[in-house]
């Protein structure tokens, strides 16, 4: 266990690319946004939102949501951080579930991904102008719904509109949990995983014999298949970008270091960590950067383009990237990472749907929202189109939906998720990321001591431990 640790300096989170109302700029391609261009119904309505400045939405910021005295509709405010091809889907699944008819016209607010969104929407909740409903990432329900930001879901009425536990994988739906009390409802889960590109495969001699890449059941195998690859494509066998981007830097180590069925507990007041299995997966990591197998200084946009050129056989990246694959115009599949050191594990975070809080809600209007989510779910296959994979196992089991190629290949990745571990400052979009970057970047970029890296972040982290929340 690791307990030796001295206060490090302040952190500084990463900023995303916004635009000069303070909101993402849309269409943007890679984490955690993902997807691809191209000019759909989606893509128009998404642009109608970008086109009123940010504010399409943003007449809504108050939450204040009515019935009309004319029809008798719901108006519903709708809150998320969903930009790129992420944000040009959830806007047209809207439009698909408005069109139902059910009672309610649901209208988005899109803001900034990160800080920015987490910070207006504890404000909102504490100021009394909270949306009716809001995604949030399931890694940062620990650090919200303790200080009262969140309503508890009512699981009985739920279930009248057809949405219940047993419509999802246990760690999906526990993940939304704390303490019995479910806070959120998961829309999908978007894991790590390895894209491969099939004629590259072939070429390399790595293709099994149903087309698919051949089982790779430990390290050194893997650095075997990606050299194969690289002997190929004469550049790099594996893309990987992590340059100044702790996101990258920690959903590969995470997967890793879970393949090692190691702990990572913060409920005390210090880290229980495993050293011996992180300084194992750093080392490995390592060994990835090796300028042949992958290149020692790749960011995020050189990897994606790397892979989507042909330059490289392996990808790691998250399923958001499907539809910059498949616009690519490149022979590819994608699956799991391959278990390397025992178990099987995969980092994840879900997008998923809660209820900011509301001192006094309107029960109608409550009623109206869970037939909303309700709608969203049983009509994400058009989520699941665009890579992520549905935490609504009904459509994961539909016939529909096992028909998606690669998507039905790499679905077995949302049995092994592992979110960040449980804090008030984990999760998508905290700064907690940014403090493996700024501690453990080195070790990835100069091959520093593993050991050394490994021991600044969990002193950081302990710091951290020591306050209390702040929301």
């Amino acid at each position: 266990m690791t307990d030796r640790h001295a206060p490090p300096r302040g952190a500084t989170p990463s900023t995303p690319a916004l635009d000069r109302a303070g909101f993402v700029v849309p269409g943007r391609s890679g984490p955690p946004g993902g997807g691809g261009p191209g000019l759909t119904r989606r893509q128009m309505l998404a642009g109608s939102l970008a086109a009123l400045g940010g504010v399409a939405a943003i007449g809504a910021l108050s939450g204040c949501s009515t019935a009309s005295a004319t029809t008798g509709v719901r108006e519903l405010a709708f809150w998320h951080l969903l930009s790129g091809g992420d944000g040009i889907n959830m806007a047209g699944l809207v439009e698909d579930v408005n069109a139902l008819d059910h009672g309610y016209h649901a209208t988005q607010t899109v803001l900034a991904w990160g800080a920015p969104y987490y910070t207006k929407l504890a404000m909102a909740s504490v100021g009394g102008r909270s949306p009716d409903t809001a995604i949030m990432h399931a890694s940062r329900i620990a650090g919200y719904a303790p200080g009262g930001l969140l309503d508890a879901w009512d699981l009985d009425l739920l279930a009248e509109f057809d949405v219940t536990e047993d419509d999802f994988l246990p760690r999906v739906w526990e993940k939304g949990g704390l303490d019995g009390t479910q806070y959120s409802i998961a829309l999908d889960s978007h894991p790590f995983v390895m894209f491969y590109n099939t004629d590259v495969a072939e070429q390399a001699g790595v293709l099994g014999t149903d087309g698919q890449l051949a089982p790779i059941e430990d390290p050194e195998q893997l650095l075997e298949v990606a050299r194969a690859m690289q002997a190929v494509t004469g550049k790099h066998g594996l893309s990987y970008g992590y340059l100044g981007d702790g996101a990258q830097m920690w959903r590969l180590f995470y997967t890793l270091y879970k393949q090692h069925d190691a702990p990572f507990d913060l409920s005390g007041e210090r880290a229980e960590v495993d050293d011996d299995a992180a300084i194992a997966s750093l080392t490995y990591i390592q060994q990835l950067l090796d300028g042949t197998v992958c290149a020692v200084d790749g960011d995020y946009g050189t990897a994606v383009a790397e892979f989507m050129s042909g330059e490289s056989g392996l990808f790691f990246t998250g399923v958001w990237e499907l539809p910059t694959a498949k616009n690519a115009g490149i022979a590819f599949d994608a699956m799991p990472i391959p278990t390397l050191f025992g178990t099987p594990a995969a980092y994840a975070d879900s997008h998923a749907f809660t209820l900011p809080h509301q001192s006094d809600p309107d029960p109608e209007q409550r009623r109206a929202t869970y037939q909303f989510v309700s709608d969203l779910l049983h009509h994400s296959l058009d989520w699941a189109v665009a890579g992520h994979i549905p935490a609504f196992q009904p459509v994961v089991q539909s016939p529909e939906y096992q028909a998606l190629v690669p998507q039905a290949h790499y679905a077995p990745a949302a049995e092994i998720l592992n979110y960040d571990p449980e804090a008030w400052f984990t999760g998508s979009g905290s700064d907690f990321q940014n403090y493996f970057l700024e501690t453990v970047q080195n070790v990835y970029l100069q091959g520093a001591d593993p050991a050394a890296g490994w021991d600044a972040f969990i002193r950081r982290v302990n710091v951290q431990l020591s306050k209390p929340n702040p929301v």
